[in-house]
């Protein structure tokens, strides 16, 4: 027991599990062959909804960030190793003073999962297709069709000679310093990103994937690869390279480039990518 378990109300009169809310967790894998496939729990017959289908997850505790909660409470449902999980984002359902938030996370491999405690009474890779043919937890069900169209990861490339143009900082005096200073700051995405453009996925907050593509001076840059920040040195023109990665998106990731050039913007539209401004960027570190 911890100190989130237990029975909270919310703002629409609902009675809900968790003092300071809760969460799950949807693991995805996509086989060779696309068939994307879903990990549900079937809920013991004792509990709430008992026999139907949904995520694992439970109460969050108070010194829990749902994303922490949701994976602890699903490691201690099933035998999934989390920790193989990569997480994309989150969406929250707000019932007001009380929410619930889904995380949704990829695989690599589709490992074999198996109950681990008497609120599981089955562990399954369903379809993403047949999910619907299941008898469904009724607060899953609701957030399903959301859920399905935000299996994907954020790639978030950022060309770097363009958003270091966008801060005065004395970039002109050393390039390469700027640049360092960019990649470091990069490093508080880590945390999660608000503010996603509408369209690109369903996300509240998403945790991408964050490249920073230097050119000529900076690609010095490159040799601080760590803490979740991926270095590109072009080696040529670093717009070339930007529409070179967004090209080579598999059908699990979604790109948002952030630049202001022009051209470089309709090159990756063309190319299937979102694009944002600078500002928007350096407003979240």
């Amino acid at each position: 027991m911890g100190d989130g378990d237990g029975w909270a109300g919310c703002g629409l009169g609902h009675t809900h599990w968790g003092r300071f809310g809760a969460a799950g967790l949807l693991p995805y894998h996509r086989d060779p062959g696309g068939q994307v496939w879903v990990l549900l729990q079937q809920r013991a017959w004792w509990g709430i909804g008992g026999g139907t289908w949904g995520m694992f997850g439970g109460a969050l505790h108070s010194h829990e960030d749902p994303v922490t909660g949701a994976l602890r409470e699903t490691s201690e449902e099933c035998t999934l190793d989390t920790s193989t999980v990569q997480v994309h984002g989150t969406s929250v359902e707000d019932h007001g003073g009380w929410s619930f938030t889904s995380v949704v996370g990829s695989l690599g491999e589709l490992p074999r999962v198996g109950p681990a405690s008497r609120e599981t009474r089955r562990a399954e890779w369903v379809r993403a297709e047949d999910v619907t043919g299941r008898k469904l937890f009724e607060p899953f069900a609701r957030s399903w069709p959301r859920l399905r169209d935000a299996m994907r990861g954020v790639t978030l490339v950022v060309d770097a000679a363009n958003v270091v143009g966008a801060r005065a900082d004395g970039w002109w005096k050393d390039r390469a310093g700027a640049n360092a200073r960019l990649h470091d700051d990069l490093k508080a995405l880590n945390a999660g990103v608000e503010g996603v453009p509408d369209g690109l996925v369903r996300f509240d907050r998403c945790f991408p994937e964050v490249v920073l593509v230097v050119e000529g001076a900076a690609r010095s840059v490159a040799d601080r690869q760590a803490d979740g920040v991926r270095v590109e040195a072009a080696p040529g023109s670093g717009d070339d390279r930007i529409v070179d990665l967004v090209q080579d998106a598999g059908p699990d990731t979604a790109h948002l480039v952030v630049t202001a050039d022009r051209e470089l913007r309709r090159r990756c539209e063309a190319a299937g990518a979102s694009v944002i401004g600078p500002r928007w960027l350096l407003d979240r570190l």
